[in-house]
Formats: structure tokens, C-alpha cells, sequence
């Protein structure tokens, strides 16, 4: 097997040295490997595959647009017919009506266009000392320059010296640290304040109670643009039977930054929604944002994105995603009395995380679980990512914490 693949995030000595887990198919919620051997998808890629594997739906839809039109610019007035049908239906859903959608390659460039945006709207407000964004600790935004820079993740900024001066961090829990920034520094001076509802590459963080209202009302009494990004949260992840978390705990959010769970990670493609009070600026005339991708609005990607959401509405998936809430909370929450583990945060969404006690065990557990056929991914400090595919059933979800258990315990394979 080839040595070329430089592999994100990783250790690549160790890789060499180990070598790559290699998969070769999917079929719901389990994946193989290159020898047949089979594995549980703890976390559905990587946040992503919401409608399971092997979908063969959505290949059929992407591979019918791409015989008759794989893309075409969407710069100035070009478009595809099936790109303009999904902008309908994403706005149809949008948590604030009369959104208008803004498509990009996936969640990293959704962060730097919904960043660029803040800043180019406060501009065309006659603003622009509104620059300074602000993110929280232990956030994760993507790794472009914004995202990067947003990062409250400090391994993932170091080395790359200053990529933008105009950001800010505050504490991730705590409202009044948001507060206290706006006091300190002025709201006059602040663009927008980026935040994840749920913490996810950071270690998979539930939001205190109220902290989700409470930050917004800061934004909103503030007029500071707020930006929930959504990448992990958004296309029914979130539970509550709602389609994003902005709907589920009424944000209103002045943008959502969108991915993964748009396409089901099958393609690649994202979305910035986009609140009429940011739009209006640029909808009047006379203005241009030069500012765009190109493989934004993709049509083989918008056609994955109908397929994938025609799934979800058919199979009531995001009622299955509400089940699955439940369903982790009980299967997980006994894993908090083993020595080996610190505490499971669980109870909000299909997502789900098992802290172990000891942080530096998070990538050998990682490797130890796929001698019991599972496949999970270690976040933040340690912390075993558990956010399955929506379509993962009650008894799978038990058969998951049974693995977890055993590998924790290190009680003898079956």
C-alpha cells in the first residue's frame, strides 16, 4: 500500500509506522475494512453520514445530475436548476424566515464566508471598526484562516503565528465572559460572536442551561451579529425532532454555518444561511461581494443534498435522531461508573461523549475499540466521540455501549 497520503490531524510517523485503517464500504451504520472485518460507526464519519452508509439513492441522484450537468460557475447569474431548487428548500426549513442560502465546499468555508460577511456588512452599515470576532474556548470552527484563528482549541493555532489580530476568545459556559469582553473593548468595535450550541471537536460539550438564550439576548442587546455554527448541530443532529439547534432553542441566528449533515457527507458541499437583516445590504443594488467558490452551489453536491434531505423527510429522521437522544443517554450513562472513565456528557442530540479519566488514553482506546468492532475517534482531551447515523437502531445503540463497556473493562472479546 502506497506511503504518499498525507493524513489531517495526524501523527504521521506513527501512521507510517502503524499503518493507515483502511475502509473499503459502509452499509448503515457499520463499515468494513479491507480485510471484511466490521465495525460499529460511533460517530457516522465524522459527524456526518446522518442518513447511514451506502445510500444508494443519493449515488443514483448524483450520478443522473452529473450525466446531464456535473456544474457550471455560480458567480454573477449563473446557476444550475437543481441548485436554485435546493436554496428553496434550505430556506424553507431556515430557523429565520426569507433566509437567503449562500453555498460553499463545505464547513471551514462556511466560517471564513460567514466571517468575511459580518465584517462586509458592518462596512455597508457605515461601521467598519466593527471588525474584532469573537469565539469561545474550546471551540473548533474549521481550519481556514478564520476558523483557525477563531479556535479555542490551542493545539490547532499553534505554529502559525498571528492569522488574524481582530479576534477574541471568551469562556465557553460562561455568558457574562461575552459580557465582559463587550464592556471591556466595545460593543462598537465587534463584528460577530461566533458559537458552536453544541462543543463538539473541542470534546463533545452540552450547553449549560439558559446559555444559549443568554448569549443571544447579549448579541442581540448589543447589536453584535451572532453566528451559530451549525456544521455538527445542523440537519437534525441536534434532536428535538428540529432540523437545527437555532430552531430548537429559537436563536434566530443572524447566519448558520452549515456541512456535513447537508449531504450526508457523501459529497462535499456547505451553506451559510443567511438572516434578511444581513442580506438586505446587498440585495438593494449597486453592491458587490466579491466573495464565492468555485464549486459553491455544486450540482452534483445540490443533487446529493435533495436526495439525502428527501431521506430524512421520508424516514422521519429527525424524530429518529430525537429517539436517539434518549436512547445514548441510557445505553452511555452507565459507563461513568467505571474507573477508566471521568464522566459522560450525553442528553441533548445524537451526540454523546465518554470522557476517560486519563486524557492520554483517548488514542489507544481509539485502537483498542477496533479489536471490538468499533470505530470511534478521540476529541478534546480524551474524550470518546459517540454521534452515530440517526438511522442506528435502540438495540444497536446497546450493542455499542456493550462494546464500550468491554473494551473499558478489558473484559475478553466475543
Amino acid at each position: 500500500m502506497s506511503g504518499s497520503l498525507w493524513h489531517g490531524f495526524a501523527d504521521m510517523g506513527a501512521v507510517t509506522s502503524t499503518g493507515p485503517f483502511v475502509l473499503t464500504r459502509g452499509e448503515g451504520v457499520y463499515v468494513y475494512d479491507r480485510d471484511g472485518n466490521r465495525y460499529l460507526d460511533a460517530t457516522a464519519g465524522l459527524w456526518f453520514t446522518n442518513v447511514g452508509h451506502g445510500r444508494r439513492e443519493i449515488a443514483d441522484a448524483v450520478a443522473d445530475q452529473l450525466g446531464r450537468l456535473a456544474h457550471f460557475s455560480g458567480f454573477g447569474d449563473f446557476t444550475s436548476d437543481v441548485t436554485l431548487e435546493l436554496a428553496d428548500r434550505l430556506a424553507s426549513i431556515a430557523p429565520v424566515p426569507d433566509s437567503k442560502i449562500f453555498f460553499t465546499s463545505g464547513g471551514s468555508d462556511s466560517v471564513d464566508t460567514a466571517a468575511k460577511l459580518a465584517r462586509r456588512y458592518w462596512h455597508e452599515q457605515g461601521r467598519p471598526e466593527k471588525e474584532i470576532i469573537v469565539g469561545r474556548t474550546k471551540a473548533y470552527h474549521g481550519m481556514h484562516v478564520a476558523g483557525t484563528a477563531l479556535a479555542g482549541i490551542e493545539p490547532n493555532r499553534e505554529g502559525y503565528g498571528e492569522l488574524m489580530s481582530t479576534t477574541e476568545t471568551v469562556e465557553w459556559d460562561n455568558a457574562k465572559s461575552l459580557l465582559g469582553l463587550i464592556e471591556r473593548i466595545g460593543a462598537d468595535r465587534i463584528a460577530a460572536f461566533f458559537c458552536e450550541p453544541i462543543i463538539g471537536a473541542g470534546g463533545v460539550y452540552l450547553p449549560p442551561e439558559g446559555y444559549l438564550a443568554e448569549v443571544r439576548a447579549i448579541c442581540r442587546d448589543h447589536d453584535v451579529l451572532f453566528v451559530a455554527d451549525e456544521v455538527v448541530t445542523g440537519f437534525g443532529r441536534i434532536g428535538g425532532d428540529s432540523w437545527f439547534a437555532s430552531s430548537r432553542f429559537d436563536l434566530a441566528p443572524d447566519m448558520i454555518t452549515t456541512a456535513k449533515g447537508l449531504t450526508s457527507g457523501y459529497v462535499p458541499m456547505g451553506a451559510v444561511f443567511v438572516a434578511p437583516r444581513v442580506a438586505e445590504p446587498f440585495y438593494r443594488g449597486g453592491v458587490w461581494w466579491r466573495h464565492g467558490y468555485t464549486y459553491g452551489g455544486h450540482a452534483g453536491a445540490a443533487a446529493a443534498a435533495m436526495a439525502n434531505l428527501d431521506i430524512i423527510e421520508r424516514e422521519g429522521l429527525l424524530a429518529e435522531a430525537t429517539r436517539l437522544e434518549g436512547d445514548l443517554a441510557r445505553a452511555l450513562a452507565p459507563l461513568a461508573d467505571l474507573d477508566a472513565v471521568a464522566e459522560v456528557r450525553t442528553g441533548l442530540g445524537a451526540v454523546s461523549a465518554v470522557q476517560l479519566a486519563d486524557p492520554a488514553q483517548g488514542l489507544p482506546m481509539v485502537a483498542k475499540l477496533r479489536e471490538y468492532g468499533v470505530s470511534s475517534r478521540a476529541a478534546g482531551q480524551g474524550a470518546l466521540q459517540i454521534s452515530p447515523a440517526f438511522v442506528m437502531s435502540t438495540g444497536e445503540v446497546g450493542e455499542l455501549a456493550e462494546r464500550l463497556h468491554a473494551a473499558l473493562t478489558g473484559a475478553a472479546r466475543s
